[in-house]
């Protein structure tokens, strides 16, 4: 399996706009993965996990799926920024580490420059995998990577402040019901709901569960059901059901406004439950709801394991049985429950849910998620991302109103994906 011609091309368009404006410099030759021979007794692992040091259980199974396999690894930790340049400019070089764990939008990026071989080509059984989450690395077809687990949006509540209001939690099913309770909160005195709604991938990211519960189609910015999800939320703040602060809030600040105990809902992720539990009041959690009605989906958080390009294709088969170890039934429970993830097979959610309850809404909310490269959108999706949280700035600001802000959003998204 060679680097495909047109695969270098973007690759290298690439890394020009990369080194222009990120900076970045190449991987040194220390970073190799190997001297280039089929075998070689140590194999690189890059993971975007810089929290977890040499002590942690993640490491520990790193070091147990090499032994495993016969081999040392040599595992790099990158920010998840970082871990994209290193990626791309590790191709070109051609000394890409033997495997890579990068976050699911970035797939298709690596996929589209040739630096990733698919699942089919290393016979990889992705076969249990949710098919909604497999998506978020799939491109005409061809998947590139195994899930690691994810992560998504739910709403949290505050048991107190619902109750101080005379709201049934179970009432809350669309948006109807969960506009009404918002305004029985603010007659009891207290505040509605927090979120993110900041003008960067965040923001997009906090607004997908509305935007895809309304109907809408990443491919149309401008649909009345889009219109309609971003009306929802200026209207919430014209109301005073949510605070201004939503404009520049990122996910951390939106969450210590909940944390206040002050509200009755935020939207927030799987990544605040051990904060959730520090609180000090009594909380729960539902999923985001439809328009009208059921589960909304929202975007998938987490990352895909990859078995990156090499001119040496020995290595291919020890690669192989480094990201079954990381990925299998056994190892799956062990990996999720490290990083705070929703397993991608029903087997090992099921494991997670008779271990925790309170898993069971992450569950839920993650079978019914969605990549946001989804739908064949590729690398599309950041060219329609930037537009949509623009437009969603420009509504909640007040400067335009929610139909002209998503008409300007379309005319920039599609001039950039044509």
């Amino acid at each position: 399996m060679t680097l495909l011609r047109t695969g270098r091309r973007v690759l290298g368009a690439t890394l020009i706009s990369l080194a222009v404006t990120a900076g970045t410099t190449a991987c040194s030759s220390s970073d190799a993965p190997g001297d280039g021979s089929s075998g070689g007794s140590s194999y690189t692992i890059w993971d975007p996990y810089p929290q977890y040091d040499d002590g942690s259980a993640w490491v520990q199974l790193l070091t147990k799926c090499g032994t495993d396999a016969g081999v040392s690894i040599k595992r790099t930790a990158y920010d998840t920024s970082d871990l994209t340049n290193k990626a791309l400019l590790a191709a070109q070089q051609g000394n890409s580490p033997d495997v890579l764990i990068v976050d699911n939008p970035v797939v298709s990026t690596l996929a589209e420059a040739g630096v990733l071989t698919t699942t089919q080509e290393n016979k990889l059984d992705v076969s249990a995998i949710s098919p909604n989450l497999i998506a978020a690395g799939t491109i005409g077809g061809k998947s590139y990577g195994v899930p690691i687990g994810a992560n998504t949006l739910a709403l949290y509540y505050n048991k107190a402040v619902l109750r101080a209001a005379g709201v049934d939690i179970g009432s809350v099913k669309d948006w109807a019901s969960l506009t009404a309770a918002l305004g029985k909160v603010i007659a009891a005195g207290k505040k509605g709901i927090t979120f993110s709604g900041i003008g960067t991938e965040e923001g997009s990211f906090q607004f997908l569960p509305w935007f895809w519960g309304s109907g809408a189609d990443l491919r149309k910015l401008d649909s009345p059901e889009a219109v309609a999800s971003l009306r929802l939320w200026t209207d919430w703040l014209k109301q005073g059901y949510a605070p201004n602060s939503v404009i520049n809030n990122t996910q951390t600040t939106s969450w210590q406004e909940f944390a206040t105990g002050e509200y009755a809902f935020a939207e927030n992720g799987t990544w605040q439950l051990g904060n959730a539990k520090k609180a000090g009041f009594e909380y729960g959690i539902i999923p985001v709801p439809g328009r009208d009605g059921g589960t909304a989906a929202a975007p998938t958080g987490g990352e895909f394991v990859s078995i990156p390009v090499q001119k040496a294709t020995g290595r291919y088969d020890t690669s192989k049985k480094l990201v079954q170890c990381l990925t299998n039934t056994e190892n799956s429970y062990t990996t999720v429950s490290t990083l705070n993830y929703v397993a991608p097979t029903s087997a090992v959610q099921d494991k997670q849910v008779a271990a925790n309850p309170e898993l069971k809404v992450w569950v839920e909310a993650v079978k019914a998620a969605k990549g946001r490269t989804s739908d064949e959108l590729g690398t599309r999706y950041p060219k329609i991302s930037e537009p949509l949280w623009t437009a969603v700035q420009g509504a909640l600001s007040g400067s335009k109103s929610p139909a002209d802000a998503l008409a300007a959003a379309q005319a920039t998204a599609a001039a950039a994906t044509k």
